[in-house]
């Protein structure tokens, strides 16, 4: 499974264990973790829910496009918000410099994992649900997606061991 691993993006819905699993993933390899929501909060100086209530959905996706596009990354496990898949020019830098795993989640683990959307700073439009979202993004992570691991019935330790196990079959010399 050759590739560029050089870096590691970790797409999917929120609650789906970017975060967890990206920290994790770095640890095992020696890789960075860069979570580009926080970078997105240190470069706008306020959270997300805040840029999605002054900017709109529209303004916020604009934020992390651009934040996202600017990545730079390195031997890093990358783990963007879960609305980066509506940014064309993000996925296609975040492909262009790496590999880009889907977390593939349930429809039903994500609803029991998930509490306040608006408190986690999700990027919903006006009247739409958490299964409109989840029905509207799963063909964008999967458009996008190099590799798909579906975490049902894994751990985050087991999901972790996948992509470690691939990462270093694809970079050890042959």
């Amino acid at each position: 499974m050759r590739g560029n691993w050089n870096n590691i993006t970790l797409i999917g819905m929120p609650a789906s264990g970017k975060s967890t699993v990206g920290v994790l993933l770095a640890k095992r390899l020696g890789y960075r973790f860069i979570d580009s929501d926080l970078l997105i909060q240190e470069q706008e100086g306020c959270l997300l829910k805040d840029i999605i209530a002054a900017r709109g959905l529209d303004g916020f996706l604009e934020v992390e496009n651009r934040v996202n596009r600017n990545i730079e990354g390195g031997r890093a496990v990358i783990a963007p918000g879960g609305s980066v898949v509506y940014c064309r020019e993000a996925m296609e830098h975040l492909s262009s410099i790496g590999t880009i795993v889907y977390l593939k989640l349930s429809y039903e683990e994500l609803a029991g994992r998930l509490s306040n959307l608006t408190d986690r700073g999700v990027a919903l439009r006006p009247g739409m649900t958490l299964r409109d979202l989840y029905e509207e993004r799963v063909p964008l992570y999967e458009r996008y997606a190099d590799i798909t691991v579906d975490e049902a019935g894994r751990s985050s330790g087991a999901v972790v061991d996948i992509l470690r196990e691939m990462a270093e079959q694809a970079i050890s010399p042959r």
